[in-house]
């Protein structure tokens, strides 16, 4: 049985509607991560047999590497749109690995997962951090429960996948209700390693509570960012000088 539609819900969820001017903000990124790739980077390394299963790495060759998972609720948007956010890791001497997969409802959420792991297991070194935006901070979660990465970022998650089963956002995720909680950070045991659980305060209220009760789950900290919506959150990974760049360095480096 279908779960029922909630409109509440709908509207707490639906960023884009939420933020009317965000196509010129993703716009904003692809340029700027166009102009990124154009001074360097190793594009398109295959960790899979999908023609997404594809990372870019950015940084010096030698130096800890942190990854970037993007989002798009796990069904839209790639890599391609997302290399400007290892600017401010690469500033300090980190690399970034910028990494793509599959999408729903293509392939599931569970394999998504699944490659994302791969992903990490192909790199050169063992990742020393995962952040992620929306999608990706549930994704940059999950890493750190699997003992894939001993840090995570998570940037706008998504850490309790119920809600979204009554939004016109779950129809593509094709969710049961037991997948949905066997697949939401919040409801795992928490994790060893360190955690920071950002999220903007112009965003929803329960991106907000999501966060927040994620990261009391865990035992992590959380933040929310002054002024920032669901899309302008990204802008401090790409600033070198910006207070969060330094608290994954501090991170990084253990």
């Amino acid at each position: 049985m279908q779960p029922q539609h909630d409109p509440a819900l709908q509207r707490q969820y639906d960023n884009p509607a939420l933020v009317p001017e965000h196509p010129a903000i993703i716009a904003g990124w692809a340029a700027d991560s166009a102009a990124y790739r154009r001074q360097g980077g190793q594009l398109d390394i295959p960790y899979g047999p999908s023609p997404r299963e594809r990372y870019d790495l950015f940084g010096p060759q030698e130096a800890p590497i942190a990854v970037f998972i993007h989002g798009g609720y796990w069904q839209k948007l790639d890599k391609s749109v997302f290399s400007h956010c290892a600017a401010g890791l690469n500033a300090h001497g980190v690399a970034v690995a910028v990494l793509g997969f599959d999408l729903c409802p293509a392939v599931s959420i569970r394999e998504i997962l699944r490659q994302v792991q791969a992903a990490c297991a192909a790199l050169p070194r063992r990742p020393a951090l995962a952040f992620g935006h929306s999608a990706g901070g549930h994704l940059a979660a999950m890493l750190l429960a699997s003992g894939h990465v001993p840090a995570a970022l998570p940037v706008s998650g998504v850490f309790e996948l119920a809600p979204l089963r009554h939004t016109t956002i779950g129809a593509a995720l094709q969710l049961s209700a037991a997948e949905a909680q066997a697949l939401s950070p919040r409801f795992l045991p928490p994790a060893r390693g360190w955690l920071h659980a950002v999220v903007g305060s112009a965003e929803s209220s329960e991106f907000r509570r999501q966060t927040r009760d994620f990261a009391a789950a865990w035992g992590g900290t959380a933040e929310e960012l002054p002024g920032l919506n669901h899309f302008t959150v990204l802008a401090p990974f790409s600033d070198p000088e910006n207070p969060l760049i330094t608290r994954m360095l501090g991170a990084i480096a253990g």
